[in-house]
């Protein structure tokens, strides 16, 4: 079972350290702001899809959101502008998993090399 307060703080230190607020968290991921400051506060579950849609955001996997405390190292890289759209995350979100993804199948091919 998923500890909801764990989740929803772990969310909340990922969101603040990418420069994110709830509202472009929200409508990235199709939901009302109301939710994700609930989340945030404990008070609601996450679902597995918007878990899926937010590792990949930050370049993380969604064990290091449901762990009980963030352990992640996410993905860096530089963007200039004012403000992200939802379709700007969308493209974060997609970069960052092949990022992960390549980093995975590395790690795969450095197993078999023994």
């Amino acid at each position: 079972m998923m500890n909801n307060k764990a989740i929803g703080e772990n969310l909340r230190v990922l969101r603040d350290g990418a420069g994110y607020n709830q509202l472009s968290i929200a409508t990235f991921l199709g939901v009302d702001q109301s939710l994700i400051s609930k989340i945030e506060k404990g008070e609601r579950s996450i679902s597995t899809d918007m878990l899926d849609k937010l590792a990949s955001l930050f370049g993380i996997t969604t064990s290091d959101i449901v762990n009980d405390v963030v352990v992640a190292r996410p993905l860096s890289c530089a963007f200039r502008c004012n403000e992200l759209s939802s379709n700007d995350m969308e493209a974060i979100s997609a970069i960052n998993k092949i990022a992960l993804n390549s980093e995975f199948m590395n790690s795969l091919l450095e197993g078999n090399k023994a």
